[in-house]
């Protein structure tokens, strides 16, 4: 989004990432959960969640039901109001990231383009995990009881039934949720994170 005044000016912080790494004991960067409602993105990113904080790793989790509430409680389900809602949680997951944090995000994010935004906000600490459940076994789970009410008409714009999800082209990681438990799933994380983030010889 372009910038309206111009009258701003970065200004460089005296810390240096690397600096923050090694403070940290590990890099920073966002881990990106995208897939249909139902998926397991909450799931797994609060499991995550704990079970680096328990390893002592600095993280913190976004998800979509819980920003809803607060920082993006202006914000509907229309395209454009998605694509602002993700541009806004890109741009503070970047943030974490710059301050030596793993942020895992919990979104479907349906939208490529939208999605390609929080990256460029990240830069090269941006990794997109696809949990690619299929619709069927996603909507045969229902949470939420969310798409039932979709398909009876009552949710509108509602991702996988009456809204387009796009698949990611060229996810780092992908996990088939469908088929693997949560424990399994939560291996295959546990594994990427340690080769993804931990720190490098300089």
């Amino acid at each position: 989004m372009p910038i309206k005044s111009s009258h701003i000016k970065s200004i460089e912080h005296r810390v240096t990432e690397q600096d923050r790494w090694r403070r940290q004991g590990h890099e920073g960067g966002v881990l990106w959960f995208t897939g249909l409602p139902g998926s397991g993105k909450s799931t797994l990113a609060f499991e995550l969640e704990r079970v680096l904080f328990e390893k002592g790793k600095q993280v913190f989790v976004m998800d979509g039901d819980n920003l809803r509430h607060g920082l993006n409680s202006d914000l509907g389900f229309s395209p454009e109001d998605r694509a602002e809602n993700i541009r806004r949680v890109g741009e503070v997951a970047a943030l974490y990231a710059d301050a030596g944090m793993i942020a895992v995000t919990a979104f479907i994010s349906p939208y490529r383009a939208d999605r390609r935004g929080a990256r460029q906000a990240a830069g090269g600490h941006f990794h997109e995990v696809y949990l690619s459940a299929s619709l069927e076994i996603c909507e045969g789970r229902d949470p939420k009881g969310h798409y039932k009410l979709a398909r009876q008409g009552e949710i509108p714009d509602f991702t996988g039934v009456s809204a387009p999800y796009e698949t990611p082209e060229e996810p780092e990681l992908v996990i088939d949720t469908g088929a693997m438990s949560v424990d399994e799933s939560l291996q295959v994380l546990g594994e990427y994170v340690e080769k993804v983030f931990g720190l490098k010889d300089e």
